[in-house]
């Protein structure tokens, strides 16, 4: 991503809204987190799992209203692509909460929020720049012509 392109309206309209599904995320995986630890679940399973359900939850609002725009392709293809690349920010958060809660004895709710935070914006750079690409960026050949030169 280039700089001048940060200083485009399309950019901060992406950017917001990848802000506001964030924040829904932010509660789907702590309601999630809460829930299964109150199911019983060892803490580091229920993070997983909550993590992955904020994920699938975030591809869908993000699909359907933050990059409608840039999608294109099967749908299947995009939820594959975006959750390989959300799985860094997966391991990320969930080193995070595992070192905080086991070592550093920080409540794993508030530990999960800092794990959200510090992946925050490898999210969104993986988003913007893998996931909902613009059609234009993915022709990394120059059109050709459609007449052949003459010899």
């Amino acid at each position: 991503m280039e700089f001048k392109s940060v200083l485009k309206l399309d950019y901060w309209r992406h950017f917001i809204k990848f802000n506001v599904v964030g924040l829904v995320g932010v509660a789907v995986n702590e309601g999630a987190l809460l829930a299964l630890l109150g199911l019983g679940y060892y803490y580091i399973y229920a993070s997983a799992i909550a993590i992955e359900v904020s994920i699938l939850s975030n591809f869908v609002l993000n699909d359907f209203w933050t990059f409608r725009d840039r999608r294109h392709g099967h749908i299947v293809v995009r939820l594959l692509k975006f959750n390989g690349l959300m799985v860094i920010g997966l391991v990320a958060n969930l080193l995070i909460n595992v070192l905080s809660t086991t070592y550093l004895g920080i409540n794993i709710a508030f530990s999960n929020f800092v794990g959200i935070g510090v992946a925050f914006l490898l999210r969104y750079w993986l988003s913007v720049r893998f996931a909902w690409i613009k059609k234009e960026e993915q022709s990394v050949e120059p059109p050709s012509s459609k007449w052949p030169e003459a010899a």
